[in-house]
């Protein structure tokens, strides 16, 4: 069984930044880790839970959903079986609950939460103007 934790979520003025983490463990600790692609997702309320980036196996490929292109940037550490989502110039719409998620093999392109095979239990990120 594969376990994923967020945390570094927060309160935050418009405009500045945040670092969400995402610690795998269980099956996905060690050298399975770099085996998954890692993706982020976020659900405000009322709305359903949407795409904001994924980062492929090995780090080298990344892919964003428009809202957050050039704003976000993610990245992950093999070997500390870590996913991160640096956020920079946040708005008040970024307001939500923020997911990690995994899926084996995944090649940083899986967009859909459909396509993820295990979750994290989320992190409230504040946005405030």
């Amino acid at each position: 069984q594969v376990q994923l934790a967020e945390s570094g979520g927060g309160f935050v003025q418009a405009g500045g930044s945040l670092r969400l983490s995402c610690l795998a463990s269980g099956a996905a600790s060690g050298r399975a880790f770099g085996s998954y692609g890692m993706g982020w997702f976020r659900q405000a309320p009322g709305k359903e839970r949407e795409f904001v980036g994924a980062i492929d196996w090995s780090g080298a490929r990344t892919s964003y959903a428009d809202s957050v292109k050039g704003r976000f940037d993610i990245s992950r550490d093999n070997i500390r079986n870590t996913a991160s989502l640096q956020m920079n110039m946040l708005k008040p719409e970024d307001t939500a609950v923020y997911y990690c998620a995994a899926v084996q093999y995944g090649r940083g392109t899986n967009t859909g939460w459909l396509e993820y095979e295990y979750w994290g239990q989320g992190t409230q990120v504040t946005v405030f103007s």
